[in-house]
């Protein structure tokens, strides 16, 4: 399906950047069909070089295109919407947004018109075509679903979940990034520990995580794959051992939850004015 809209980003900060980056390499669009704004607009010089039109004017943005992407952090989300209600048409644009916390119905409320809102959380993967992005809209909307699923499918994996799950999605895939580089992080300087130069055993670990991954893609159950490296008084037996002694997986466990609690406090509800 050819895709024949504009998009405007409104928040250029990381994860707004991403999906700029993302949505250029997948050529879904023209750099031309996308504008991304930002108070600070030399930040997104970069973008600029690469066609992508920049601009620190959200109303501005809004009227050169007709799928408008909410990627400004929770406590920003108000401003922004107070900025654009006025100029929000429920027959031209469609709202993906991308703000933790922010439920459909709150957005809704606070443009005070009938625009169909879908939620969107990618996470930073994207500018490399790798995000797992989870998407939720209420009953009635499953076109604008199926053009957020357009759009986030050409910048990784997507998945439609129930829009109450979205804040446990913010933890589990958003923050879940960090998470597992930290893991990454952590398995490079044991590699260090135990011989490895630097520039070595970050690269060792990081390949190492991408072929679990992949295995665990392919379809293969966590503790299939674990079993198959596992022997009798093994070393991969003991030091699995050794890290659940200390607490590996709760603490991981407790991180995601921990997050989930969090990110349900980012925004706090206050109509636009």
């Amino acid at each position: 399906m050819a895709f024949s809209h504009r998009i405007a980003i409104l928040g250029g900060g990381n994860l707004g950047i991403a999906i700029a980056q993302g949505l250029l390499v997948s050529k879904l669009l023209p750099a031309k069909d996308i504008t991304v704004t930002r108070r600070r607009v030399d930040l997104l010089k970069e973008l600029g070089k690469k066609g992508i039109n920049v601009t620190s004017d959200n109303a501005a943005a809004l009227k050169q295109a007709d799928v408008i992407i909410l990627a400004v952090q929770p406590q920003q989300l108000n401003e922004v919407i107070s900025e654009i209600k006025k100029d929000i048409h429920p027959k031209k644009h469609i709202v993906i947004s991308v703000a933790s916390g922010a439920t459909i119905d709150q957005i809704s409320t606070s443009l005070g018109k009938p625009v169909p809102v879908v939620r969107a959380m990618p996470n930073t993967a994207i500018a490399i075509r790798e995000s797992m992005t989870c998407l939720a809209a209420n009953k009635g909307h499953e076109e604008p679903l199926k053009l957020a699923e357009q759009i986030f499918n050409t910048v990784g994996e997507t998945v439609v979940i129930h829009e109450e799950l979205m804040t446990s999605a913010t933890a589990l895939c958003a923050c879940g990034v960090a998470f597992f580089l930290r893991a990454v992080r952590a398995a490079s300087q044991g590699g260090i520990e135990i011989g490895f130069h630097a520039d070595e055993a970050i690269k060792m670990a990081a390949q190492t995580a991408r072929g679990a991954a992949s295995l665990l893609l392919s379809g293969m159950h966590p503790e299939d794959a674990i079993d198959k490296v596992t022997t009798p008084r093994g070393c991969t037996i003991a030091g699995l051992n050794e890290m659940e002694h200390q607490g590996f997986s709760s603490a991981m466990i407790r991180g995601i939850t921990t997050a989930a609690d969090k990110a349900d406090q980012l925004y706090v509800t206050k109509p636009a004015k």
